[in-house]
């Protein structure tokens, strides 16, 4: 049976991840500062520790796992990574995660390590166009990430890197776009656009209006959960490093995302423009890489994984 490390697996991609892996007959061990908020870890050990202590780290990765994925770090949506109130921590915190991590899974001689990094790393400059955003893997230099959490991602992904070319590790690296689905975080400020939109149409009133910050008119795709896990799964099977997005090239406006989930919902809403961090004015991903060196892309309809996120967030006990 192999073994297999999921850091972060309390989180929304992690908890998912583990439920993946044990269908596959892994043993998997957990590790996280929480469990998972909405269902039980699937977890055959799951350890509650802070990665950026040494000593956690030591103890969680002291054997030589068939594979580890390092999923963990400090994040959030727009309204927690664009406002700048929380740029030490996450570049703090990320960045001594991965620092540590790589090294003890070094001393530990893992086999294969998954790192998941981020469309945030691109270049602002490539994404002023709300209609033509430039996310292809070789755009990402020279290097201009919109936010600190972008420019933490960019140095984890080469620190990565750095240990493949000189320790032989087996990295693998994905940049994740926007991924969404049911038990993801939909309230409390962590929220990602997707669960927040929902969160705020399943809360209003027939005849309402709902709040989406900004004009509304920037751009974006969106991955449903289990089409991220696909992906995972394959580049971890294939003898290829990366970086590469692992993404939908569906681009929708903000805006658009918005009527698509009042559309789901069946409620005659009207959207208001407010003012509030949007970041770039465009993103989409380029699935060129990713079809190219695994084969596959992802498939599956927005408006299909929204139907089931937005159930999913409309049946909480405590929203309605």
């Amino acid at each position: 049976m192999k073994k297999a490390l999921v850091t972060g697996a309390g989180g929304f991609i992690g908890s998912h991840l583990v439920k993946r892996l044990k269908k596959e007959g892994y043993w998997v061990r957990g590790v996280d500062l929480k469990y998972p908020e909405f269902s039980k870890t699937q977890a055959d050990d799951f350890v509650i520790g802070d990665l950026r202590e040494q000593q956690v780290v030591r103890k969680i990765a002291d054997s030589p796992f068939d594979e580890v994925y390092q999923l963990a770090a400090d994040m959030g949506g727009a309204g927690y990574i664009f406002t700048g109130e929380h740029d030490a921590d996450v570049m703090h915190n990320s960045a001594t995660i991965n620092l540590n991590m790589l090294e003890q899974c070094r001393l530990a001689k893992v086999k294969k390590i998954f790192y998941s990094s981020s469309a945030c790393m691109y270049p602002a400059y490539n994404q002023e166009d709300p209609a033509n955003p430039k996310c292809a893997e070789d755009s990402a230099y020279p290097a201009a990430p919109d936010s600190e959490y972008g420019w933490e991602k960019l140095f984890s992904e080469r620190l990565y890197l750095a240990y493949n070319r000189n320790y032989g590790m087996k990295v693998h690296i994905a940049r994740f776009h926007n991924i969404f689905g049911p038990e993801g975080t939909w309230r409390g400020g962590k929220e990602k656009a997707p669960a927040a939109i929902c969160r705020k149409v399943a809360e209003a009133k027939d005849g309402g209006k709902i709040e989406i910050w900004g004009d509304g008119k920037q751009t974006r795709s969106f991955l449903y959960i289990d089409e991220c896990l696909e992906g995972v799964r394959r580049l971890m099977a294939f003898d290829f490093s990366g970086p590469v997005n692992i993404g939908s090239e569906e681009m929708v406006t903000i805006n658009g995302l918005a009527k698509m989930i009042i559309d789901i919902s069946g409620k005659g809403l009207s959207i208001k423009n407010i003012t509030g961090p949007t970041g770039v004015r465009g993103r989409n991903s380029d699935n060129r890489l990713l079809r190219q060196k695994l084969g596959w892309a992802p498939s599956l309809k927005l408006k299909d994984g929204l139907t089931i996120t937005y159930k999913w967030i409309e049946s909480q006990n405590n929203i309605l």
